[in-house]
């Protein structure tokens, strides 16, 4: 097992991509701590962890609240004493739709989750990683975080600010011993997806669980050195077999 006895906090833990990270890193050995809005899945996604032999922490939790990120990492930090990796996962989309049809209330929606929750998340859990002198934080971005596209609004920028606060921050704690990356998963058969290309075939997507190496290898010791990089999952699995899920 590639992570065998590592502390891991996933959020948006409880569908798509942090769902099958929560089970490939239960797979590989980790100790895991989840958190989503929704409690009830979180709990089913938990029995069906314990069934297989692993457990985990979950908690509700709405990151752009800062009252309950900092119960979550309490609740976490309590129990873990500290965190060796964390993966902000968590994200809204918001409507596809072109500049002008947005409002501001929706547009901040989305900032307040992609951008304010990934700074508050990092910022609950961060000192614990500081104060071992090691770690590993990983973002999931996306294509249009590197690359703008038509209607894709608030999430396309957000995702760009995602990039500008791994390296940054990657810079700052390098000397800490901490590595900070992204991770561009590439289409991916969720929900997310669906309600975005409503006419896609899914049947031609990857799976969540088919992507899920590349943040086992960032998660793993044998990333150390790799940090204010942002890696294609696609590109990753073509030359690291030995981290596919099996």
């Amino acid at each position: 097992m590639k992570l065998e006895g590592k502390r891991v906090v996933i959020t948006g833990g409880s569908k798509g991509l942090g769902r099958a990270l929560a089970s490939r890193f239960a797979e590989e050995g980790a100790r895991l701590a989840l958190c989503a809005r929704s409690f009830d899945e979180l709990n089913r996604l938990a029995l069906e962890l314990s069934l297989r032999g692993s457990q985990c922490i979950v908690s509700a939790c709405d990151i752009t609240d800062a009252t309950q990120v900092s119960q979550f990492a309490d609740l976490v930090l309590a129990d873990f004493g500290a965190v060796d990796v964390l993966i902000n996962n968590a994200s809204l989309r918001g409507p596809r739709a072109d500049i002008l049809e947005w409002t501001r209330l929706t547009w901040d929606r989305v900032i307040d989750v992609n951008v304010n929750g990934l700074f508050s998340v990092t910022r609950a859990f961060l000192p614990s990683m500081v104060g071992q002198h090691a770690g590993s934080i990983i973002n999931v971005s996306s294509s249009v975080g590197s690359v703008g596209k038509r209607r894709w609004g608030a999430y396309a920028t957000s995702k760009f600010a995602l990039e500008g606060f791994t390296q940054v921050l990657a810079d700052e704690v390098r000397a800490a011993g901490i590595r900070v990356n992204s991770v561009d998963p590439g289409a991916m058969d969720t929900d997310m997806r669906h309600a975005a290309y409503p006419d896609e075939d899914r049947s031609k997507l990857k799976s969540p669980s088919e992507v899920t190496g590349v943040f086992v290898y960032l998660a793993s010791d044998a990333s150390r050195g790799t940090t204010g990089q942002c890696l294609n999952a696609e590109e990753f699995a073509k030359t690291h077999r030995e981290f596919d899920s099996n």
